[in-house]
């Protein structure tokens, strides 16, 4: 027997949740076959097999956290084919066959989340496999979100960033509003606000930095790295838009929709959510004006955008009604001093407030 124990998955990455076993004791495995998939953070990941043979024990469960190291399963290195007329293993009937559930890592840990049994549900996708959409059918109640029990998934790793947000940041928040009358009506609203924001750190770069408490020292970061909240009804997810100033508008806007549709597949791979050294949340394309949002370390700040709302201004003729867009700052006052903070976010409305 030898051991395959669970791979260092970069990124730092110490643990993951077993989302489902693609294999089972007793079956043969080729190398680079997927064995099993696994969550970790927001991303789902298969892991391969390092070599070909026999499935010989499985050493962890589905639903199971497993930690970097941790064995998952036994090779039975002295299992050989049988050496007769007919090779391989007698094949049951086909009516004590069970029937062959066809659906994705993703669709799997999205059922276990919500303690549907897979076997129950009609699919709709492409060779009877299983969609997101097939689960969303199924569940129960106007929405899928987790209201109870322990928290798994994004949902487990979100209550534990925010913890950890919450215990090593000095959060404070400052707002404002940009007059946005003079935009087009077929805007692209979240392409502004990445120019917005990219305007905001060319006038004060400091908020797009890494503070290190340790030794209390800011690092500016020479490239800004935007990490775009996306809500989904898996939990919230954050995937970073690389080097956002290098890019157009057109790159960003195809960059952003192919975000969605990962968040919307749990396709996102580890390295789609690491690495943003400034965010921006645009809460109001649901409710809210104002916010005191996260701010997840070593990041110093994120950009909260409300709901656009009217607002009465002075005009040659009296009084008239502009659209206005809220504006939240929150920031992390070990590191950015209330002046840098409001010069962000001044250079930010004024981009705002330009017609294109």
């Amino acid at each position: 027997m030898s051991t395959f124990v669970l791979p260092d998955l970069g990124e730092g990455l110490q643990e993951a949740e077993i989302v489902g076993w693609h294999v089972a004791e007793g079956d043969h495995v080729v190398v680079d076959q997927p064995l099993l998939a696994v969550e970790t953070e927001k991303a789902v990941v298969e892991i391969p097999s390092p070599k070909a043979g026999y499935v010989g024990k499985l050493l962890a469960k589905t639903g199971e956290r497993v930690k970097v190291g941790r064995p998952l399963l036994e090779f039975d290195e002295g299992r050989r084919p049988e050496s007769g007329t007919v090779m391989g293993e007698l094949a049951l009937p086909a009516a004590s066959t069970p029937a062959t559930i066809r659906a994705t890592p993703a669709v799997r840990a999205r059922a276990r989340e919500l303690s549907i049994d897979l076997s129950r549900i009609t699919p709709t996708g492409p060779g009877g496999t299983i969609t997101l959409f097939d689960l969303r059918a199924a569940a129960p109640g106007p929405g899928t979100e987790q209201t109870a029990g322990t928290l798994r998934g994004p949902r487990r790793t979100m209550a534990f960033n925010m913890a950890r947000a919450w215990r090593e940041v000095v959060h404070a928040t400052i707002q404002g509003e940009a007059d946005i009358e003079l935009w087009s009506p077929n805007e692209d609203v979240t392409c502004r606000l990445v120019r917005a924001l990219i305007g905001g750190c060319k006038t004060e770069s400091a908020l797009n930095a890494s503070f290190d408490a340790a030794s209390l020292s800011l690092r500016e970061n020479p490239t800004i790295e935007l990490g775009l909240a996306i809500d989904s009804l898996d939990g919230l997810f954050v995937p970073v838009l690389r080097d956002v100033a290098r890019m157009t508008p057109q790159e960003w806007r195809r960059q952003i929709d192919a975000f969605k549709r990962s968040v919307e597949e749990r396709s996102l791979a580890p390295s789609d959510l690491r690495g943003a050294t400034i965010s921006l949340s645009n809460f109001g394309s649901i409710v809210g004006h104002h916010a005191s949002l996260i701010v997840m370390p070593p990041q110093v700040a994120i950009l909260g955008v409300g709901r656009i709302v009217a607002r009465p201004v002075a005009s040659n003729n009296g009084i008239a009604l502009h659209r206005a867009l809220p504006l939240s700052l929150t920031f992390d006052h070990r590191a950015i001093t209330g002046g840098m903070a409001a010069r962000f976010l001044r250079a930010v409305i004024a981009d705002l407030e330009r017609a294109a």
